[in-house]
């Protein structure tokens, strides 16, 4: 496995950045919850997600949030790599999905560890479903 990717699972405190019950960021978040991580909600708007708190930002989340999962708009997350560097979180896995490739760059030229091009699923322990099997295609065709 990627040691990027092994350097943000570690992290057992998470924010799920872009949490929605109609977007990819909300069934992160519940299946992150599910898998044993302390996942704290992100979303500008919602005060509460899947019963839980949900913080307008990065800012705001606990202070023992080791690493971001961002599952936003390539425009929206150049300012979750902002909030990120004010609050020292280290680790933010992009989502597949969008082209974050200057937003990435960014991140990396502050100091900020990164992945992207890759779900978050596929990684976190027990990989179970759907996302085993793109695991093990993943790992077959070389891309894992």
């Amino acid at each position: 496995m990627d040691s990027r990717a092994e350097n943000i699972t570690a992290s057992k405190h998470i924010a799920v950045v872009g949490v929605s019950n109609r977007k990819f960021g909300g069934a992160i978040y519940k299946e992150l919850k599910k898998r044993g991580y302390n996942v704290y909600a992100v979303h500008p708007t919602m005060e509460s997600f899947n019963g839980d708190p949900c913080y307008d930002s990065l800012k705001s989340v606990p202070a023992d949030v080791e690493a971001a999962v961002v599952a936003v708009s390539p425009a929206s997350a150049e300012k979750v790599v902002d909030d990120a560097l004010g609050r020292g979180i280290k680790r933010l896995w992009f989502q597949r999905g969008s082209d974050f490739t200057r937003v990435v760059e960014k991140a990396e030229a502050a100091g900020i560890q990164t992945i992207s091009r890759k779900c978050i699923l596929m990684y976190t322990q027990p990989v179970t479903g759907i996302h085993a099997f793109h695991r093990f295609l993943a790992r077959v065709f070389g891309s894992v």
